[in-house]
């Protein structure tokens, strides 16, 4: 496959580090030009927070890549609306049930209210919609389904109205495990006596189906009685039958690894007889100031406080690019610490990366070049594109491929100063550098200018006074301009070429 600019230099096959295996391999698609990615999306419950915000951007820029490379990409995420109970596992109250009961409202209207919510963040974070969102409560008829194949495939039985799978019977065959690393027998030593334990042979053993109790608000008739689906059972029904039995790569946070995604690969080995996932990805977890995040320790932020500044750690607003910007600052597989101070030199970055982006889209090159080529600038350039294509191979290392941009972002701004030293590069080479950089910000990195068409018409219409002013020498009319750019984080520029506008870095 060849690369899109790509240019004589050797760009080494994508490689995607495989969570099963642990280790980096060549990707390879189940049945190219297509692929198929499912990515675990949020319990709307609550309003979304920014752990919820890593994966959505970072595999949002892993189906922008492989979009980019000219595969066509058909990206499952789920709404998880019922299953998932408040003990992560097969113990506690349904997280959406719980909190219809703290609002006095009925479970679709907090459905409803908090996928809208998470609906308006991501749209802010420049997320694409995916092309399939299936909910839980819109597949019961599958999830019935597939618990009882799997009861048909004898690893599964029913328990006073509930079903279970039988992890025992699985590992007579099967490695329960193989994808997290734990040790079942680790596992038993330390698992508590919890509400429902004495249901199951065996302790490890996992709902597919749950009975619903007197108090439990959502409900469906099923061959065991009514009940609600396992929250693992919901992605397994809906990614196989949007992406085949086998599919490409299935996304989600490192936290899922352990029971969620483990026990995805046991119901889908169950049910059909083989492993469903050809890459498994995980991106790390999110810290906040270092520590991680949660209710009790007030370090809860949403997505929503980030842009607002309304929250007792932030110092200030931070806009969405900024954020999607800091995000993928760093490789998605190490962890993520949002502080005030990150935050800021994410946005003074991006600010510096847009801003030459808006310069590259102005800058020609001459029809009839005079200049003598300098081939270290011009070797130097061509190396930071080569730079910037093998780090996104690289398993998507977006924190190289923005260093190069940021190595470029110096070259462009040389050649804004001195628009006449453009030629002193080749055509080809300066073609490539300006298509792959407004590609790579655009297109891949999903990153956009920040400003209305009403700002940019009010600046210009500020330009041109203040130029008026330093024609009639009206210094104090030029500073009160000067002052007001500053005011609004914005500077001019005074250049050979004329008077332009950016953003402070």
């Amino acid at each position: 496959m060849r690369i899109p600019h790509q240019a004589e230099g050797f760009i080494p096959a994508l490689k995607i580090y495989n969570t099963l295996t642990r280790e980096k391999i060549d990707f390879q698609p189940i049945n190219p030009p297509f692929v198929g990615i499912y990515l675990c999306g949020p319990t709307v419950y609550n309003l979304a927070h920014i752990g919820n915000a890593r994966p959505a951007v970072f595999f949002d820029v892993v189906r922008r890549y492989l979009t980019y490379l000219g595969l066509k990409v058909r990206f499952v995420r789920n709404i998880t609306d019922v299953g998932h109970l408040t003990g992560d596992s097969d113990e506690g109250e349904d997280k959406i049930s719980k909190q219809a009961k703290l609002e006095q409202i009925e479970p679709m209207e907090i459905v409803n209210f908090y996928t809208q919510k998470y609906h308006e963040v991501i749209d802010k974070l420049n997320v694409l919609r995916p092309s399939i969102e299936p909910t839980a409560t819109g597949h019961i008829v599958e999830q019935i389904e597939l618990t009882q194949k799997i009861i048909d495939a004898g690893l599964a039985y029913v328990s006073e109205g509930s079903v279970y799978f039988d992890v025992n019977k699985y590992r007579m065959n099967e490695n329960y495990g193989e994808l997290s690393g734990r040790i079942l027998e680790d596992l038993l030593e330390t698992t508590r006596e919890l509400e429902g334990q004495k249901e199951k042979k065996n302790p490890a053993d996992f709902a597919l189906w749950k009975r619903a109790n007197a108090e439990h608000l959502m409900r469906w008739n099923s061959p065991w009685g009514e009940g609600f689906p396992g929250w693992h059972l919901e992605c397994t029904a809906m990614s196989t039958k949007y992406l085949g039995k086998i599919f490409d790569i299935h996304g989600g946070g490192l936290d899922l690894m352990f029971p969620h995604h483990e026990c995805e690969i046991a119901q889908a080995k169950a049910a059909y007889g083989e492993a469903p996932v050809k890459y498994w990805m995980h991106n790390n977890m999110v810290t906040i100031n270092g520590t991680k995040m949660g209710k009790s320790l007030g370090n809860f932020i949403t997505i929503e406080d980030l842009f607002s500044g309304k929250h007792d750690l932030l110092e200030r607003s931070y806009s969405p690019m900024t954020v999607r910007f800091f995000i993928l600052q760093a490789h998605y597989r190490s962890t993520l610490d949002f502080s005030n101070d990150g935050l800021l030199a994410a946005q003074k970055a991006y600010k510096r990366i847009i801003n030459a982006l808006s310069i590259l889209k102005k800058l020609e090159y001459p029809l009839h070049p005079k200049a003598e080529i300098d081939e270290k600038n011009d070797e130097q350039i061509q190396g930071f594109c080569d730079t910037m294509l093998k780090g996104m191979q690289d398993d998507f290392n977006t924190a190289i491929a923005i260093g190069q941009l940021s190595n470029i972002v110096k070259k462009i701004n040389a050649f804004y100063v001195n628009p006449e030293t453009i030629d002193t590069i080749k055509q080809g080479t300066f073609e490539r550098m300006k298509s792959l950089y407004q590609a790579m910000i655009e297109n891949i990195l999903g990153l956009q200018e920040e400003k209305s068409t009403n700002q940019e018409a009010f600046i210009r219409a500020l330009l041109d006074l203040y130029v008026e002013a330093k024609e009639k020498k009206e210094y104090a009319t030029i500073d009160k301009i000067r002052a007001s750019f500053k005011d609004n984080n914005l500077i001019i520029k005074d250049l050979k070429t004329g008077v332009d506008w950016g953003y402070q870095e």
